[in-house]
């Protein structure tokens, strides 16, 4: 049994102005340039207000390191205002997720996921709003009642290559390379976490159950323990 790989996230469609020539063409002109002038003033505020929230929350916050495609936990991870630690993993909790700009829903938003138990890596906090990094590397703001703290990961996800077919990555039916085989899944697959002992994790992925090399998966540090 092979399960497949499914696309997690959609970029957010460009929205451009149309100009439509006249006799009134010059006020037409005009009335574009002012809003163009309003829109870039807006985003010059929105990314100031975005740096001066990341300084201050720099200071108390222990951002975690990626090693080729992996990530890896800083060594005493911060507290943060929920009282829970950064970095640390989360998964979606809606089949539809926008990761915005910055910590507000007056930011834009440049990607929505698509994918309920998607796994990303809170790396920091401001009020109802966390800042994640997904396993491409793309960070942004989400709402924090749209997060879990349901332990997921995904298979491989530095291995999906466009144009080639992705590899497989057996479950197996203990923590050992020498027993069967329950299933092949592709790269790129999620699976539900139910404990890892730091070199495997106990999966379930669609009904198949068993168990995955811990440094084959996304979602879960390096060394990191958990039942």
């Amino acid at each position: 049994m092979t399960i497949s790989f499914l696309e997690h996230r959609h970029a957010r469609p460009r929205v451009g102005l149309r100009l439509t020539l006249g006799s009134g063409w010059a006020t037409g002109v005009r009335a574009i340039q002012a809003k163009i002038a309003g829109v870039r003033a807006t985003r010059l505020g929105a990314a100031l207000a975005a740096a001066a929230i990341a300084l201050a929350l720099g200071a108390i916050v222990i951002a975690p390191v990626v090693v080729s495609g992996r990530a890896v936990a800083a060594d005493s991870p911060a507290l943060a205002g929920s009282g829970l630690p950064v970095p640390r993993f989360v998964s979606l909790k809606s089949d539809r997720v926008n990761l915005r700009n910055g910590p507000g829903t007056d930011y834009p938003t440049s990607w929505v996921y698509r994918r309920a138990g998607l796994p990303l890596e809170v790396i920091k906090e401001f009020e109802i709003w966390r800042q994640v990094r997904d396993a491409e590397g793309a960070t942004g703001w989400v709402l924090q009642s749209l997060l879990s703290g349901r332990r997921t990961a995904l298979v491989l996800p530095w291995e999906r290559k466009t144009g080639s077919s992705p590899p497989l990555v057996p479950i197996m039916a203990s923590d050992s390379e020498h027993t069967n085989v329950v299933a092949n899944v592709e790269a790129g697959v999620i699976a539900d976490l139910h404990m890892c002992d730091g070199r495997w994790c106990r999966v379930t992925v669609d009904q198949y159950s068993g168990y995955i090399e811990q440094k084959k998966l996304w979602g879960v540090y390096e060394g990191e323990t958990f039942k």
